[in-house]
């Protein structure tokens, strides 16, 4: 059921060779999940609504309709757990785990206008920020991530929604073709968990068109233009995290790969405000990856998650 919904949308927006290889990649790497049936049951529940109305430019992604949907609120808790948000959906409001507005007040002063763009978001989640895209005047907006449970939350939102231009393809970015057509392209929340992350930038700048814009969120750390930090085992209890650079250190990094205009438009740390548990994401959250102690330190001893956004552009 989820795999009809994947790629037809996508035909009109890529060349007739690019269609065919990203199917040829589904076909490879889209396997069955063993809670797909659940979630396919899920996903069955919720009727195709076309007259609703949806408010993409507000920090709460809304949907609001005339007609109430009785199974809403079990097919919502069935995809559980809801990490980017927040989200208002027929009267519905799920308190996600990340406050994924917060980063987008932080990025949004400082990018080329998204106005008739098409964009990359990769490393989407389950899409909030391709419909903040699309508020922000994007064209078409297509987001990778290859979290299966992100593509049926995708999914679910979407048969709420009157039809839009934002779409999400399950692979990883590594898979893709060389696009080379993308206006803008953002990496939100990957860098740091590429074992090779000079190998994904060069893969979001193939996927620019000359003179593209690149807008790269991630983790960094104090420090200056020599500075990475490779945990030795865990980060904030993450076992996935390679490269944690300082800002400076990205940026050379960024320069170094053939990148201009590159800048350091904000620096956060993030705080428990921003990542908590809700009563829709009932797991260990930012709270519980932190020195008890000393909320500046990891759980670890590192120093706590602190993001940055860089902003570049491949050269015209």
């Amino acid at each position: 059921m989820i795999a009809d919904f994947i790629l037809d949308p996508l035909k009109p927006h890529v060349s007739q060779a690019q269609f065919e290889h990203l199917t040829q990649l589904m076909a490879t790497h889209f396997k069955e999940h063993g809670n797909g049936p659940k979630w396919d049951k899920a996903l069955a529940n919720i009727p195709d609504l076309g007259d609703t109305r949806c408010d993409f430019s507000s920090d709460v992604i809304s949907v609001l309709a005339d007609t109430s949907v009785d199974q809403l609120r079990l097919s919502l808790e069935a995809l559980m757990p809801w990490r980017k948000g927040p989200w208002h959906l027929l009267g519905l409001d799920i308190d996600t785990e990340w406050r994924s507005d917060w980063k987008w007040q932080r990025l949004a002063p400082h990018i080329t206008s998204l106005t008739g763009r098409d964009v990359l978001d990769v490393g989407c989640g389950n899409g909030y920020h391709l419909f903040r895209m699309l508020g922000a005047g994007a064209k078409f907006a297509l987001g990778v991530d290859p979290t299966r449970l992100f593509l049926y939350q995708f999914a679910l939102v979407k048969k709420l929604m009157a039809p839009n231009n934002a779409h999400l393809l399950p692979l990883r970015s590594e898979h893709l073709p060389a696009f080379a057509c993308f206006d803008s392209v953002f990496s939100m929340g990957v860098l740091y968990h590429r074992r090779a992350p000079l190998d994904h930038i060069n893969e979001l700048i193939s996927f620019l068109r000359p003179g593209g814009e690149l807008v790269l969120e991630t983790l960094v750390v104090p420090g200056d233009a020599q500075t990475i930090l490779v945990p030795e085992d865990r980060y904030a209890k993450m076992a996935n995290v390679w490269f944690l650079p300082s800002t400076l250190a990205l940026e050379r990094c960024l320069k170094k790969l053939g990148l201009n205009n590159v800048r350091t438009v904000d620096v956060c740390q993030t705080t428990t405000d921003e990542q908590h548990k809700t009563a829709w994401m009932q797991f260990q959250s930012l709270a519980d990856f932190l020195d008890p102690n000393n909320e500046d330190l990891t759980i670890e001893g590192y120093p706590a998650p602190r993001r940055a956004i860089i902003v570049a552009n491949k050269p015209g």
